[in-house]
């Protein structure tokens, strides 16, 4: 469970860059899409020579193995991604991701119904205390009149993101992180491409690169990584509980690069994300892995 624990959380830390990463690829003038395919194009650039090094046997994968991580990168991670930074164009960071995070409830009722998983006080309490959380830290999300357009990007992306990961858990639990990453990413790279704009890389700037390549591998890599990791210990529904912490990130960075100011709300929100992500610790659950 600890274990666990650790990896949602430094995968969450890793994910809660991207909003700011994105707002700066808006400012150096790429679309949605191209900051996508540079991300994933990039992650998969990152994670070839590593797996080469480590042990070339994590890149042999099954065909049933490779439809599956085809599914997930072509269609779901594409669909997701694509919803959120759509959402990200339109409304402030702080309501797509007020929005976003409502995803542990998704999970976890979505791994209730069809994975078994039993809900008891320990969990509603987790679920309450990281939800209250999540609306403090966002409260200024609540007094902004957002476009609807980007309301409903966002709420895509909720919607796409836990039903992700319900099928991480069903269709690619038993392989290695590293080589479900390669492939997942390898596949969402393919779908960026042919969704975004392939002449983009000639027009490259420098500034434009260094987003890229924050974006493949700090949000790329090592968030989707120890997510998988993280998945095949605990579970997908304890995985995004304990990966609220992201929202912590998410306004601490917002502070430090976009001057936005936090207030005391705000600090008492990330109280209680972090009090519900330490209550079912108190009592750990019986790990998924043997």
């Amino acid at each position: 469970m600890i274990r666990g624990l650790i990896y949602s959380i430094i995968s969450a830390a890793a994910f809660g860059s991207m909003a700011i990463l994105v707002k700066f690829g808006y400012e150096a003038g790429m679309s949605g899409a191209v900051m996508m395919q540079f991300r994933f194009s990039f992650a998969v650039i990152c994670l070839l020579p590593i797996l080469l090094i480590k042990d070339r046997r994590l890149l042999v994968i099954s065909p049933r193995a490779l439809a599956s991580c085809a599914f997930l990168g072509l269609v779901v991670y594409w669909s997701q991604t694509t919803c959120f930074v759509a959402a990200l164009k339109t409304i402030p960071a702080s309501t797509t991701a007020l929005v976003f995070y409502g995803h542990p409830v998704a999970v976890t009722l979505l791994s209730a119904i069809f994975l078994g998983m039993k809900i008891d006080r320990v969990v509603v309490g987790s679920l309450f205390l990281v939800m209250a959380g999540c609306g403090l830290v966002f409260f200024d999300a609540f007094l902004r009149k957002a476009d609807g357009l980007g309301l409903l990007y966002a709420s895509g992306a909720l919607a796409v993101f836990s039903l992700y990961l319900i099928l991480v858990q069903v269709l690619i639990r038993k392989l290695p992180p590293l080589t479900a990453t390669f492939y997942v990413m390898l596949f969402t790279a393919i779908s960026f491409t042919l969704s975004g704009d392939i002449s983009a890389w000639t027009r490259l700037t420098g500034e434009q690169a260094a987003i890229g390549i924050a974006l493949g591998i700090i949000p790329g890599v090592i968030a989707v990584t120890l997510l998988y990791e993280a998945i095949e210990r605990i579970g997908s529904a304890w995985a995004s509980i304990f990966s609220s912490v992201e929202p912590i990130v998410t306004l601490a960075a917002a502070a430090a690069f976009l001057d936005e100011n936090v207030v005391m709300l705000q600090m008492g929100g990330a109280a209680l994300i972090i009090l519900g992500i330490l209550a079912p610790n108190l009592r750990a659950p019986k790990p998924i892995r043997q």
